[in-house]
């Protein structure tokens, strides 16, 4: 059966290119042999410690091509990229760490960590500084955008270019989906942190990957059995309730994100699940008003976009940051 919600918050939950500023179709393409983003190039699976963290991360392509930082979402990690990343690693120099509490980073508890959006930022902001990435263009999804974001407007001249999807910036992206979550911002208290549990339950995972997708047999079920033992794990629903409290302090900076968009221009890529019930297309359009140039593409999928699409994302990536950035050849 088709595993709905209606009432719980989901944070924790085309032509090849259409002209800047259109909401592009989707044609049926033709990958031409030299596009086809098959490398050998080896995906590295490290971990850095940073102030006092260890943070996990993996890393493809040449160390001295542009580089492209992998925000992942809820409740995933660095998984969710495992299949991008040789998609662009022959050209760019792709990495993509786990925050704290998150995949295989460390997880220490919420007496230990304070989990908030700045802190996530704060040590995903160091640990570039330590491995000395000082420019880079950011790939924002969901969790990705309130992290990514944060650090976009703390050094706006290291932004080279930005890659959004299903990662929300505006009021218009909150629907009325996310009214638990508002309930919780609200009074947090246990009857208002009741339906949110749902998220970090087997069923709330599956139907985050499962749910907007054209073929449900194309999703490995992989996933929610990678992402649900991680969950799982004591301490950890504290860890995402927190966060989910915290998501709250997102909607107060969005001023200050579109602000940054106005001034700085930088060259944007949205590619968009338009099916996603937690990140619809209405949080997709607005960009365009303060990123005029932004090239929109609308896919007919879900949340997790990657996972039904990654392939047209992947070739849409490849020619957008050909386009802005300085390629491998």
């Amino acid at each position: 059966m088709t595993y709905r919600y209606t009432g719980a918050l989901a944070l924790l939950t085309l032509t090849l290119l259409a002209p800047p500023a259109v909401v592009a179709s989707e044609p049926r393409t033709t990958v031409r042999a030299a596009d086809r983003s098959d490398t050998t190039t080896t995906v590295h699976h490290r971990t850095d410690t940073v102030d006092g963290l260890e943070i996990f991360y993996r890393e493809s392509g040449p160390a001295d091509a542009p580089t492209i930082v992998l925000l992942h979402g809820f409740p995933t990690s660095s998984h969710m990229f495992r299949n991008l990343i040789p998609r662009l690693s022959d050209r760019f120099h792709v990495i993509a760490p786990d925050y704290p509490g998150f995949g295989n980073s460390s997880m220490p508890s919420v007496d230990q960590f304070d989990y908030t959006f700045d802190r996530l930022a704060d040590v995903i902001g160091h640990w570039l500084d330590q491995r000395e990435i000082k420019r880079y263009s950011l790939y924002l999804m969901d969790y990705g955008a309130p992290v990514g974001f944060r650090l976009a407007v703390r050094h706006p001249d290291r932004v080279q270019s930005l890659v959004i999807q299903n990662g929300n910036a505006y009021e218009e992206g909150l629907g009325t989906f996310w009214d638990p979550l508002r309930a919780y911002w609200k009074d947090r208290n246990e009857k208002t942190a009741e339906p949110l549990k749902e998220f970090l339950k087997l069923d709330g995972t599956r139907w985050q990957y499962t749910h907007g997708v054209r073929d449900v047999s194309k999703i490995s079920p992989d996933n929610w059995r990678v992402d649900q033992p991680l969950l799982d794990r004591p301490g950890n629903q504290a860890i995402q309730l927190q966060l989910f409290y915290d998501y709250g302090s997102n909607p107060k900076r969005y001023p200050a994100w579109q602000a940054y968009l106005r001034k700085h221009q930088p060259p944007t890529l949205i590619v968009w699940g338009k099916n996603d019930e937690i990140f619809p297309a209405s949080g997709a359009t607005p960009y365009q008003r303060d990123l005029p140039d932004a090239e929109l593409h609308l896919l007919d999928t879900g949340h997790f976009a990657l996972e039904d699409r990654g392939e047209r994302i992947a070739q849409l990536m490849r020619d957008f940051l050909t386009r802005h950035v300085s390629a491998v050849q």
